[in-house]
């Protein structure tokens, strides 16, 4: 059989960029907060604003945190009890109030796995799940800070299978990450809903790029024989750069980098359409040629795998081994910019000090 070369990064890149689109911008975004146009950003602080106007003030001290609150780091994405205000204890004007908010943050590709993951929460229940614990009600909504135009705040969308943290700025800017998506079952069985996939293109595109490597690619992509029975960087605040890294995309084909784009895509593509083009630019500007793509366990389809994506500022980890391999755990972390670290510390080095 003829070996493939592979093909130079060059190439790869400009197979790339015409899959990602416009041409990259000659400014570098920073690496932490991703500016967006400033609509966005004021369309998170009217929707926060008029969702926190809408709560009693009982509601209010269960929703509003301070910035600088150590619960804006105490995130999971297990079922667990939870501080912020659920959808169970809304009413009507509220739950829409609130859902919202979730939508400013989301492109409505985003916003329907979401809801779907949501939705498994019955699932679980009819299949024999604690009818108090699967709740789609029990989903918090957690505001830190004042939301505001010019001066930092938060906010958090969390329950089980599901934590979108977001943290806005100054210019516009807006840290999306942690942004933890899961599914429990992956493919529903049976029912009503029987064959739903919340998370379908994070488990697809991946095996598909997985099983068009040929030998030599697979001796460097895949990392072990056996998946990890998780995520590898579970809950952790901080993250660092996972080894072993897996193959670089120099030692890929070009049909085979155009396939990791489309997988870094389906997780871009769940966040708001701004912040998913920004973050497309700093892409293409600073991390394509570096990032790495590495598989765990069989290839087969109904095989517990597991696989990640990383670049230089950024990573993807993705699990699917508990339940007889039907249970999604998915997570895109920055290496420096989770929980707005580095936009805060921005914010507060260019903030006038009191004298």
């Amino acid at each position: 059989m003829k070996t493939r070369r592979p093909l130079p990064v060059a190439v790869l890149l400009l197979a790339a960029l015409a899959l990602l689109g416009r041409e990259a911008l000659g400014r570098r975004p920073d690496p932490a907060g991703t500016p967006v146009p400033p609509a966005a950003t004021a369309a998170m602080v009217s929707a926060a604003s008029a969702f926190l106007s809408a709560l009693t003030p009982e509601q209010r001290t269960r929703a509003v945190f301070a910035l600088d609150d150590a619960e804006r780091l105490n995130w999971h994405f297990i079922p667990r009890e939870r501080r912020g205000l659920p959808l169970k204890e809304m009413d009507e004007r509220q739950r829409t109030l609130a859902r919202a908010l979730l939508q400013t943050g989301l492109s409505q590709r985003g916003y329907q796995k979401a809801n779907t993951i949501i939705d498994l929460e019955l699932v679980l229940r009819e299949l024999g799940g604690n009818p108090v614990q699967r709740d789609p009600e029990l989903y918090y909504f957690s505001v830190f800070g004042e939301p505001s135009a010019s001066d930092p705040w938060a906010f958090r969308v969390e329950g089980h299978h599901l934590s979108l943290n977001y943290t806005l700025g100054d210019d516009a800017a807006v840290a999306t990450s942690p942004a933890f998506f899961g599914a429990n079952p992956a493919r529903v069985l049976s029912g009503p809903r029987q064959g739903v996939r919340a998370l379908a293109g994070e488990e697809d595109l991946a095996r598909q790029l997985a099983t068009s490597l040929d030998q030599a690619q697979r001796a460097l992509a895949i990392v072990a024989a056996e998946a990890p029975r998780d995520i590898v960087t579970s809950n952790q605040l901080d993250v660092d750069p996972l080894e072993p890294a897996g193959i670089p995309v120099d030692r890929l084909t070009a049909e085979q980098s155009r396939l990791l784009v489309q997988l870094i895509d389906e997780y871009l593509g769940r966040m708001t359409d701004d912040v998913a083009s920004r973050r497309r630019e700093r892409l293409r500007a600073t991390d394509f040629d570096r990032v790495t793509f590495a598989w765990a366990g069989p290839l087969e389809v109904g095989a517990p795998h597991y696989y990640r994506v990383q670049g230089p500022s950024f990573l993807i980890e993705y699990d699917n081994t508990q339940n007889d391999a039907n249970h999604i755990h998915s997570v895109w972390r920055d290496f420096e910019g989770d929980f707005g670290r580095d936009l805060l510390r921005e914010h507060y080095r260019e903030a006038p000090h009191p004298h």
